[in-house]
C-alpha cells in the first residue's frame, strides 16, 4: 500500500501541513510561553537556586528521548505516534497499553492547563474592573478549542504557532529588561548553587520535566504533514532545544529579578506581571498575561489533536470502538474522538473548580499523572527503538549505549515521582495511574480474543461457502 493510498485509508487529510506549521504542533503542546509565567515558580518551590539546573536536565533528557523518537520518525509515519512507533518495536501488547497511556497523559495534560486558562483570563479581565467564574472561562475555552480541532488541522496549526511566537516574543524582551535591570551580583547564588541539594534537582526536576511534555506530538501528524519522514523528526528536535533555552534562561532571569526587588518567587502567581510591574513595563505584561492565556489555550489543542489521532489509529486497529476511527467527510478530522475527548478534558477541572479547588492545585494534580504517562511511553520508545533497529538490520552498538544511557536518566524523574511517598493526594496519583494501564492490558487482552474469535468464525464460513 502505497503513502496516497495509506492516507485514504486513514481518512485524514494528506500531507497539507508544512515544516512550520508541524512544528507549531510540538511547541503549542509544550507551550513554552506559560512556562516561564506559570510553572517555573513552581519548580523554584522545589530546586530554589537550582531552577535552572532541573531545566538543563530535563532539557538534555527530553533530546536523548527526541533521538530514539526518530529512530522510528525518520523510517515510518503514522498518525499513531509513540503508540505506533512502541507497537513496532516491543509489539502491539506493549504498544496498546502504552498508547492508552500517552491518550490519558494528553487528555490530563489538557485538563491541567484549562484553569490557568481562566486564571490568567481573569488577570486580563481584572485590568477592566471585573472577573468571570473560572468554570465558565473553562467552558468556552474548551468549545472553542474543540470548534479548531474539528474544523481543520491547517488552521489549528497556524493559529497555534502564530500565539505562541508573539508570546515568546514579549517574554523575550521582558526578559531583556529584566536582566538589564537586575543586580548581577545576587546572580552569583544561583550560579554557583547556593543551598541547593542533589534532591532539590531532583524533585525539582520531575515537574520541570512536565514543561516539556508533548514534545513529540508532531509524530502524531504523520499523515497531514509534508515530507514527513523530513519534518517531524526535525520538528521533535528544535522544539526540544528551543523552549529548553527558553526555559533555562528564564529560570536565571526570574529568580535574579524577583532578589533585584526582593520578591518571593515562591508565592508568585503572575511573575512576568510582577515582573514588568517592577521594572517599569506594565503594559508589557498585561500583552504576556494574554499570550499566557492563549498559550494555555494552544496546549489544550496540542492536546486534543494529538490524543484524537492516537485513538483513530487505535480504532483503525480494532483495539477501540470503530466509532472513534470516523473522520468528517469535509474537514477530514477525526471528530467524534475529538469531541468525546474535549467533553472529559472539560469536565476533569470543572468538577475540580466546582469543589472550590485552586487552579494551581488543579494544574498539578491533573499534570502528576500525566507526567507519568509521559514518561512511560518515553522509557517504552526508548527501550523499543533498539529492538526495531535490529529488525531493521541496522542496530550498532552505539544505539545500546545511548538507550541505557536515555533510560537511567528518565528513571530520575520517574522515581521521583513516586519516591519520597508524597502526602495526600499525590501519592494516590501513582496508584490510579498504574490501575489505568492495567485496564488497558486486560482491554487489550479482551479485545484481541475477541478479534481472533471473530476472525476464526470468518475463515470458517469462507471455507464452508
Amino acid at each position: 500500500m502505497n503513502e496516497i493510498e495509506s492516507a485514504a485509508k486513514t481518512g485524514l487529510r494528506f500531507q497539507c501541513l508544512s515544516f512550520t506549521e508541524v512544528i507549531g504542533q510540538s511547541i503549542a503542546n509544550i507551550a513554552p510561553s506559560a512556562t516561564p509565567a506559570f510553572t517555573i515558580p513552581a519548580v523554584f518551590v522545589l530546586a530554589a537556586n537550582g531552577t535552572w539546573l532541573s531545566y538543563l536536565f530535563a532539557t538534555i533528557a527530553v533530546l536523548l528521548v527526541g533521538v530514539h523518537i526518530n529512530c522510528f520518525a525518520k523510517r515510518s509515519a503514522s498518525p499513531g505516534a509513540l503508540y505506533t512507533f512502541i507497537t513496532d518495536g516491543a509489539g502491539p501488547a506493549t504498544g496498546f497499553i502504552s498508547g492508552n497511556g500517552l491518550v490519558l497523559a494528553y487528555l490530563l495534560t489538557a485538563s491541567a492547563v484549562l484553569p490557568p486558562f481562566a486564571n490568567f483570563m481573569n488577570v486580563v479581565f481584572g485590568y477592566m474592573g471585573f472577573q468571570i467564574p473560572p468554570v465558565v472561562i473553562c467552558l468556552v475555552g474548551a468549545l472553542f478549542g474543540w470548534f479548531v480541532v474539528y474544523k481543520d488541522v491547517k488552521i489549528s496549526a497556524k493559529v497555534m504557532l502564530t500565539c505562541e511566537a508573539v508570546s515568546i516574543l514579549m517574554i523575550i524582551v521582558l526578559g531583556i529588561i529584566v536582566f538589564a535591570k537586575s543586580n548581577f551580583q545576587l546572580y552569583g547564588n544561583v550560579v554557583t548553587l547556593r543551598g541547593v541539594s542533589f534532591d532539590n534537582i531532583r524533585l525539582g526536576l520531575v515537574l520541570a520535566f512536565f514543561s516539556f511534555v508533548g514534545f513529540e506530538s508532531a509524530t502524531a501528524l504523520g499523515k497531514e504533514a509534508r515530507n514527513p519522514l523530513r519534518n517531524i523528526p526535525k520538528a521533535v528536535l528544535i522544539s526540544g532545544a528551543v523552549v529548553g533555552t527558553i526555559f533555562v534562561a528564564f529560570s536565571f532571569v526570574e529568580i535574579g529579578g524577583y532578589l533585584t526587588v526582593k520578591g518571593d518567587l515562591s508565592q508568585a502567581t503572575a511573575p512576568l506581571n510582577f515582573l514588568a510591574v517592577k521594572n517599569g513595563v506594565a503594559p508589557l505584561g498585561l500583552l504576556i498575561s494574554i499570550g499566557a492565556m492563549i498559550s494555555f489555550w494552544s496546549c489544550f489543542v496540542a492536546c486534543t489533536t494529538a490524543a484524537a489521532r492516537i485513538m483513530h489509529s487505535m480504532s483503525h486497529e480494532k483495539m477501540m470502538p470503530e466509532v472513534f476511527g470516523k473522520v468528517h467527510a469535509q474537514n477530514q478530522t477525526p471528530y467524534i474522538s475529538s469531541t468525546v475527548l474535549v467533553v472529559v478534558e472539560f469536565a476533569v477541572p470543572a468538577v475540580m473548580l466546582i469543589a472550590k479547588l485552586d487552579p494551581m492545585a488543579i494544574f498539578s494534580y491533573c499534570g502528576t499523572i500525566a507526567t507519568l504517562g509521559f514518561l512511560v511511553s518515553y522509557l517504552l520508545v526508548v527501550i523499543a527503538a533498539p529492538i526495531y533497529l535490529k529488525k531493521c538490520g541496522q542496530l550498532q552498538a552505539k544505539h545500546i549505549v545511548l538507550a541505557a544511557v536515555t533510560f537511567l536518566v528518565l528513571m530520575i524523574p520517574l522515581i521521583g515521582s513516586v519516591y519520597p511517598i508524597q502526602p495526600f493526594p499525590f501519592f494516590l496519583f501513582p496508584i490510579i495511574f498504574a490501575a489505568w494501564l492495567v485496564i488497558s492490558a486486560i482491554w487489550y487482552f479482551a479485545v484481541k480474543a475477541r478479534n481472533n474469535a471473530a476472525e476464526t468464525v470468518e475463515e470458517e464460513t469462507e471455507m464452508a461457502g
